[in-house]
């Protein structure tokens, strides 16, 4: 049975982390799951003092989110070090089986940038991985909700996992779900091959043009509430994070999980 028992979180006490908080609480509600939130302290530099390094509390996040989160299981964490490393290393230690973390990129820039350690943490975590570009626009609580759900897929290897993960996440909520490539005619019976081995029941879409924009103009079409991706099986020099899983989420309308 699919769970999210664990979603890790963290919190870098920004504007942008403050407006994820209300997907969260839908997550974690649904799935009665622990919320972790970590707060990660990276080295003092330039301009910031070793006060601020050494002083950091758990308490922060209370101050942060104040009576937010009060119904849910909470885990909260303090770490020093780099930001990205130390959340990898917690997802694996509290076998977290979700990552949910803001990217960078706000208004006219949002297309154009994906935060370093956002990044980084799509290249290293072994887990799926949720982020979105769009907090400007982000719902409040009442109005979260995952309704219709997109899965883009290469048909590479990976792709089993990426659909299993998107049809059982559809299936919890009983969502619209649809399976899409982008490529030519040829692949669709690949495409209905591939529902058809895990006995999913989503709707196919092929289409054809440049990946990343595409897939945004279909999550877009179709009212997407969620986008699912792959980031490659394999670590490496280009590692998990592939050229046009970069791409869409950056430009994707909707949040992604990246598996």
């Amino acid at each position: 049975m699919f769970r999210l028992e664990r979603i890790l979180f963290p919190v870098d006490f920004s504007d942008r982390a403050l407006r994820v908080v209300g997907y969260l609480e839908t997550l974690t509600s649904h799935f009665q799951a622990e919320l972790i939130l970590l707060h990660v302290v990276e080295p003092p530099t330039y301009n910031t003092s070793l006060a601020d390094w050494e002083g950091a509390r758990a308490e922060g996040f209370d101050e942060f989110l104040g009576t937010r989160l009060k119904r849910i299981r909470v885990t909260r964490i303090v770490e020093h070090g780099e930001a990205a490393r130390k959340i990898v290393e917690c997802a694996a230690l509290r076998r977290a089986d979700l990552i949910a973390i803001p990217t960078q990129g706000m208004g006219i820039y949002r297309r154009l940038i994906l935060g370093s350690t956002s990044a980084k943490v799509l290249h290293d975590a072994d887990c799926p991985v949720w982020t979105t570009a769009h907090l400007e626009y982000a719902p409040p609580l009442d109005e979260v909700r995952h309704h219709r759900i997109c899965c883009a897929v290469d048909l590479k290897p990976h792709s089993r996992r990426v659909l299993e993960w998107a049809d059982s996440f559809a299936r919890c909520y009983q969502a619209d779900l649809t399976l899409l490539h982008i490529g030519p005619a040829e692949s669709l019976q690949a495409l209905a091959d591939l529902r058809t081995a895990i006995g999913s029941k989503a709707a196919v879409r092929l289409e054809r043009g440049e990946p990343a924009k595409t897939v945004a103009r279909v999550a877009a079409e179709s009212s997407a509430d969620l986008l699912v991706i792959g980031r490659g099986a394999e670590p490496g020099i280009l590692g998990r994070l592939e050229a046009d899983a970069y791409s869409i989420i950056r430009q994707s309308p909707c949040p992604v999980v990246s598996v």
